[in-house]
């Protein structure tokens, strides 16, 4: 997901894993006690707010995802104590994101006409899921905090950030993210081919350009700045960085093209994200004094640049936009930062794409590794120009398909030694 300012400020797209598991040790103490008063249920967010709307309801029901919230219901209608609410959410959770990729990757029944490698589906499965979390009142005490606690684990467990599993010995190690779809009050049918990467990879084993075999891990995560501001990006990698041969951030930038962003930028530029919030300012970071504005890919840039990986170009972007060292506003440097200067846009512009390769990155050199990884921006996901009212069209899953294909190709690339 990308917001540059090198266009005015103008959207040209998004980009592009929360704990990884909450303890079951520590249980709340205020929550179990049968019969005590429950909080009142929270109202919908902005973004499941959006449920109600047309697009999405019929991405469900061609999907078969529409009976995933309903079953959910049912299961937590039988959770007496808060660990049983927990063994439910855990379950539910992890079940609509094995179906998604299961779905995505040509396993089970597709439950409807909708093409298979749609991310849509998952997406809007999971707000119906957090909305009646939200409403949910059990016969025993529920907390805020503890309802809040809820709808982490559901968002950990449905985005496959605690199902990374490298199996397989001898094997190359890939980790991968994706977004979720964004700008949906533009357009309530988008999609977000990164996403769409992510579940048409997950557990899959690639063969590199060197001829090894490599295992493909992904997760997904949300278009909110407080999530990240939350941690959830270093909570979700960070167990899993010192074990990978090769990690890359992903999401949507621009239309058709590829951009291997070589510089990241420690700065929000306030576009609203899916709750329709805007932050600006320096990325919030643990350990701020010693953050620096700028981090840099260590994907084999030059190489993937080389390639042929498909039918869209793949550009190696060095621009950033700068305040320099004394300088008074900000500056476009085409060839990467200066020394001394603060970053105002990464490659990847000032959105969430651009921060979640800035706190990959960043933890992979506070780490003190040296494997490669980065951001991979995928060209727009778009449908055909005549369709302005259908949720999909033949150019929408061809172009879907090939923006998929293409990224299979660059990790092939990327990922030989």
């Amino acid at each position: 997901m990308r917001r540059s300012t090198r266009t005015g400020g103008g959207v040209l797209t998004l980009a592009l894993l929360s704990a990884l598991a909450c303890t079951a040790a520590a249980l709340p103490t205020s929550t179990q006690t049968a019969g005590a008063q429950a909080a009142p249920a929270a109202a919908p967010t902005v973004e499941e707010a959006r449920l109600e709307r047309a697009a999405p309801q019929e991405i469900l029901r061609r999907s078969g995802f529409d009976t995933v919230a309903p079953r959910f219901v049912k299961a937590l209608a039988g959770a007496s104590t808060y660990r049983e609410a927990q063994e439910v959410v855990d379950r539910h959770g992890a079940q609509v994101w094995r179906r998604a990729v299961d779905r995505a990757q040509g396993r089970g029944p597709a439950g409807g006409d909708l093409s298979r490698g749609d991310d849509r589906p998952l997406y809007w499965a999971r707000l119906a899921m957090t909305r009646e979390l939200r409403a949910w009142a059990p016969g025993f005490g529920l907390s805020d905090r503890d309802r809040d606690r809820l709808v982490e684990r559901l968002e950990r467990t449905s985005r496959g950030q605690d199902s990374i599993r490298f199996a397989g010995k001898g094997l190359r190690r890939v980790l991968v993210t994706g977004f979720d779809p964004f700008t949906l009050d533009r357009d309530i049918r988008i999609g977000n081919p990164s996403g769409a990467t992510a579940l048409a990879l997950d557990g899959t084993v690639i063969r590199t350009a060197d001829g090894r075999l490599a295992r493909v891990e992904t997760a997904v995560f949300p278009v909110r700045w407080d999530d990240f501001a939350d941690g959830e990006v270093e909570r979700a990698l960070r167990p899993h960085l010192r074990g990978v041969d090769l990690f890359t951030t992903i999401s949507q930038g621009r239309p058709g093209r590829f951009d291997v962003e070589r510089f990241n930028g420690a700065w929000r530029g306030g576009f609203g994200d899916n709750l329709n919030i805007g932050r600006t300012g320096p990325v919030p970071v643990s350990d701020p004094a010693s953050q620096p504005q700028w981090t840099r890919t260590s994907l084999p840039y030059a190489r993937i640049v080389a390639a042929r990986t498909g039918p869209f170009p793949v550009y190696d972007n060095t621009s950033v936009t700068e305040v320099p060292a004394g300088g008074a506003g900000p500056v476009v440097r085409p060839d990467g930062p200066t020394p001394g200067s603060a970053a105002r846009a990464g490659g990847g512009g000032d959105y969430l794409s651009n921060e979640i390769a800035y706190r990959a990155t960043l933890l992979r050199d506070r780490l003190g590794l040296t494997v490669p990884g980065g951001h991979l921006h995928t060209p727009v996901l778009e449908f055909d120009r005549a369709n302005t009212t259908e949720i999909t069209d033949p150019v929408f899953v061809k172009n879907r398909s090939d923006i998929v294909a293409q990224v299979r190709e660059v990790l092939r690339v990327a990922a030989a030694k």
